[in-house]
C-alpha cells in the first residue's frame, strides 16, 4: 500500500504532534517493511494503525503495555502472550481492561476480578465469555444490559432467580428461555412485552387460563395460539378484533372490521 501525502500529513501521535520517523525507536523497521507512516505505526493516534503495526510486529507488543496512550496499551493487549495480561487487569482505562477481558482465560483469578469491574463495558465482555455455570454471580449486576446477557446465557434452571428482575427487557429474555412451568408467572408481569413473550411459549393448557385476561392484546395472542376446540369461550370476547380472529380461525363469517397491527 502506497503512502499518500494526505496519509503522512494525518500521521500524528496521541498528543496531536506530527510523527517523525527519524526520531522513532522503531525506525529500523521502516526500511525492513515492518512499519509504514500513516498506515502501520505504533505511535499513531488511530487504533487501526497501531493494530496493523502489532500485526506486523507481534513480538514488540509486550514493550508497549505501559505506554501513556490508552489505545496503544489496549491494542498491545490484543497481541501479547497471555501471561502478560494479568498486569493490565488494574489498568486505569476501561478500554484496556476490555481488551484484557476478551483474552484472559475464563477460569483465571484475574478474569474473576474483572467480573466486578467498575465499568459496565468490561463486565459486558466478562458476561459474554464466562462459563454459563459461572454467571449466577452476575445475576444482580447493577447494569441492565449486563443482566440481559446473563439471562441469555444462564442455564435455564437458574433463570428463576431473575424472574423478578427490575428491568422488563431482562424479564423478557427470561420469559423466552425459562422452564415452561414458570411461564404463567411471567404472563402476569406488569409489562406487556414480557407477558407476550411468555404467552408465545405456553402450551394449550396454560393458554386456556388466560382467555379472560383483562388486556385485549394478550387475549388476541391467546386466540391466535389456542387450539380451535378451545376457542369457544372467546367467541363472545368483548373486543371486536379478538372476536374476528376467533371467527377466522373457526372458519366462520366475520362481522367486518380489520385486524389490529401486531403488538
Amino acid at each position: 500500500m502506497g503512502t499518500t501525502t494526505n496519509d503522512i500529513e494525518e500521521a500524528r501521535d496521541w498528543q496531536g504532534i506530527l510523527l517523525d520517523c527519524s526520531r522513532c525507536e522503531q525506525r529500523e523497521g521502516l526500511t525492513e517493511g515492518r512499519c509504514h507512516l500513516g498506515h502501520a505505526c505504533v505511535h499513531d493516534r488511530y487504533a487501526r494503525r497501531i493494530d496493523r503495526f502489532f500485526k506486523w510486529n507481534p513480538d514488540l507488543a509486550k514493550s508497549y503495555l505501559e505506554h501513556p496512550y490508552f489505545e496503544t496499551r489496549a491494542v498491545a493487549a490484543k497481541h501479547v502472550e497471555l501471561f502478560y495480561l494479568p498486569r493490565l487487569v488494574g489498568d486505569p482505562d476501561e478500554t484496556v481492561r476490555q481488551s484484557v477481558a476478551q483474552r484472559l482465560p475464563v477460569r483465571s483469578k484475574q478474569f474473576e476480578i474483572l467480573r466486578r469491574d467498575p465499568h459496565r463495558d468490561v463486565r459486558v465482555r466478562v458476561a459474554e465469555r464466562a462459563e454459563p455455570g459461572d454467571l449466577a454471580a452476575m445475576i444482580g449486576d447493577e447494569d441492565y444490559f449486563v443482566r440481559q446477557i446473563v439471562a441469555r446465557r444462564l442455564p435455564p434452571g437458574l433463570l428463576v432467580k431473575m424472574i423478578h428482575d427490575r428491568d422488563p427487557e431482562v424479564r423478557k429474555v427470561v420469559a423466552q428461555r425459562i422452564a415452561p412451568e414458570w411461564l404463567p408467572t411471567l404472563a402476569a408481569d406488569t409489562e406487556m412485552p414480557v407477558r407476550l413473550a411468555a404467552v408465545r411459549r405456553m402450551d394449550n393448557k396454560q393458554l386456556r387460563q388466560l382467555v379472560k385476561d383483562p388486556d385485549w392484546r394478550l387475549r388476541y395472542e391467546v386466540a391466535s395460539r389456542l387450539e380451535p376446540a378451545d376457542l369457544e369461550p372467546m367467541r363472545a370476547d368483548p373486543d371486536q378484533a379478538v372476536r374476528e380472529l376467533v371467527a377466522q380461525r373457526l372458519n366462520e363469517p366475520q362481522a367486518g372490521g380489520v385486524l389490529p397491527e401486531a403488538c
